[in-house]
């Protein structure tokens, strides 16, 4: 559910949000919720958990949501997520060394399988390709990624609802000291088309999506979590297409369907192969 619904960010800061202001709707996206969820949980972190939070929201949060904005301003709605199909891999190769996940050949795979979709999709593409959202996009690829794996690592302390609230202030509080020195307060009054994308950005696109992102990290593997991602630009780039009149041609519907394969090939490995037990070897089995 959550990478779906993070998938229709990209039409929805295009068609209702300001234009030229990233920063702004990363913290009105992201702050907001937080204090929303803080409400609703009523707790603040202890001990560690204070630095820990304010990690993982910068790398979840914070950096992650101005990167996001910065590519969704710069990029055609469905481009700037399909480049998130490199964080399968990414997260992959951090879990087997910072979690000693087994990194498998079909995890490769499947992992490349979805960077070769998201070639397809984004190498074709007649839209305009501008470097620096194409730099901003995988830099908030890798931040997500750190994110994941560190959030698996030191696991929830808190029920997901109070710890996504920890982390959606700490990285809220971050970017509105960001936004404040580089972009600075808005100079116009936002419109209520504006303030009602803010609205569903805030409440249904980060307060619901993390709650149930954190809730089912919390119960997969990283790197199956990772795959999952992947729903986000198919959302993206087909709401683009049928919504927004962007041109979806033989070659990225071909990429669209093969990272499908790729999410689906991913999770069906891992549904037959539970992460925490180990296989008998053949020998073994005939004694």
């Amino acid at each position: 559910m959550a990478p779906a619904l993070w998938g229709t960010t990209y039409l929805t800061t295009t068609l209702y949000l300001p234009e030229d202001r990233p920063l702004l709707a990363a913290t009105l996206r992201a702050l907001p919720a937080g204090v929303l969820l803080l409400v609703l949980s009523r707790r603040l972190p202890q001990g560690q958990w204070w630095w820990k939070s304010w990690v993982l929201g910068v790398l979840n949060i914070g950096a992650f949501f101005a990167l996001l904005f910065i590519a969704a301003y710069r990029l055609p709605g469905g481009v700037a997520a399909i480049i998130g199909g490199i964080q399968p891999l990414v997260v992959a190769i951090l879990a087997s060394r910072v979690l000693h996940e087994r990194l498998t050949a079909r995890s490769v795979i499947a992992g490349a399988t979805g960077v070769f979709g998201v070639c397809l999709i984004v190498l074709q593409t007649q839209a305009r390709l501008d470097a620096i959202g194409i730099l901003a996009a995988l830099a908030g690829t890798l931040s997500m990624a750190s994110g994941i794996v560190l959030s698996k690592k030191w696991g929830q302390p808190a029920p997901p609802l109070t710890t996504t609230a920890w982390q959606l202030i700490t990285g809220g509080l971050t970017l509105l000291i960001i936004m404040l020195v580089l972009e600075g307060l808005p100079t116009t009054p936002l419109t209520p088309v504006n303030l009602m994308g803010y609205t569903y950005l805030s409440v249904a696109g980060t307060a619901f999506a993390y709650v149930m992102w954190f809730r089912g990290m919390a119960r997969l593997p990283a790197s199956t979590t990772a795959f999952l991602g992947l729903l986000s630009p198919v959302v993206a780039i087909l709401i683009g297409w049928v919504i927004a009149g962007e041109v979806l041609t033989p070659t990225q519907a071909v990429g669209t369907l093969i990272v499908l394969g790729s999410i689906t090939a991913a999770i069906i490995t891992k549904a037959a192969k539970p992460p925490h037990v180990e296989e008998i070897p053949i020998e073994a089995r005939t004694v």
